[in-house]
């Protein structure tokens, strides 16, 4: 199953689902409205807090080019995410190297940006990098999950464009500048549960900027992997419905290419992961 949230045409914001493969076109295909009994849930976020997205009743259906996407969980208590957790990224910046635990950091709610929507380069730089990434969500919260129940507590996956600001990320040790820039972190279009994966191993996190592909990676490849973030980020804080843990990048970021890639005004830029689907933003500059 796919779920999104989304505005109906009526300027509602509303939760759904999509049933199945798509077919042909992607806009093309149609979401159906969830409803729910209960007054508790209100958004995606509180459907998995009540565990309540199989009870929800199934209302209008639309097609995915009369709506307009919500990022895809808009209001999250926590967004974690992963720095250096790719062997060719370690190599191409040449941090992180032999490190024993990974590299965690903060993204704001406010700075995330729907599937369809402008990721913003801030007047304060030109120096915006993108960064696709398998986003994780969470179902069932907890403290020092063990390793071996870890998918128990996962709702689904998503795509991710952790977009960083690289000269404000470097302004010190600390990531958290460069990575809360309003409207940076794309995330969507939908969240696909692990039913419909038929091996997430096997997925590729994919980025094109325009129409070159300029990181592609199985998720395989990832050096601290799902079950252990999951088993260390909730040792250190409570891993609650809703949350989102961001994985890392591979290689191929416009920032260590030479010369450097940025993404600019005018550009389209496409995070892809596997069977989970596109995530696709367009870039514009800040307005005065």
């Amino acid at each position: 199953m796919k779920y999104l949230s989304f505005i109906r045409p009526d300027g509602q914001a509303t939760i759904g689902k999509i049933e199945g493969k798509l077919t042909g076109d992607v806009e093309n295909n149609e979401v159906t409205e969830l409803l729910a009994e209960n007054s508790h849930v209100t958004d995606l976020k509180s459907a998995l807090k009540n565990n309540s997205l199989h009870q929800l009743i199934e209302g209008s259906s639309y097609s995915l080019n009369e709506i307009r996407f919500l990022p895809l969980i808009p209001n999250p208590g926590k967004i974690l995410c992963v720095g250096l957790n790719y062997k060719t990224h370690i190599e191409e910046t040449g941090l992180g190297k032999d490190a024993s635990y990974p590299v965690i950091f903060t993204r704001f709610a406010d700075t995330l940006v729907a599937h369809g929507e402008p990721i913003i380069q801030p007047l304060a730089s030109t120096k915006l990098d993108y960064e696709g990434e398998l986003a994780i969500v969470i179902s069932k919260g907890g403290r020092a999950i063990p390793e071996q129940d870890a998918f128990d507590h996962i709702a689904g996956y998503s795509c991710f464009n952790d977009a960083s600001v690289r000269d404000w990320q470097r302004h010190a040790s600390q990531y958290t500048p460069g990575k809360n820039f309003p409207a940076t972190g794309g995330f969507g279009p939908w969240l696909v549960t692990p039913d419909e994966i038929d091996n997430l191993q096997d997925q590729h996190v994919t980025t094109k900027l325009n129409s070159e592909k300029v990181q592609d990676q199985p998720i395989s490849d990832l050096i601290f992997s799902i079950p252990f973030l999951i088993n260390y980020i909730s040792s250190f804080t409570p891993l609650l419905p809703g949350d989102v843990i961001v994985t890392g990048t591979p290689g191929g970021v416009g920032g260590a290419r030479k010369p450097p890639l940025w993404m600019k005004p005018g550009d389209t830029v496409k995070v892809s992961v596997g069977e989970i689907g596109t995530l696709i933003n367009s870039i514009q500059t800040e307005q005065q």
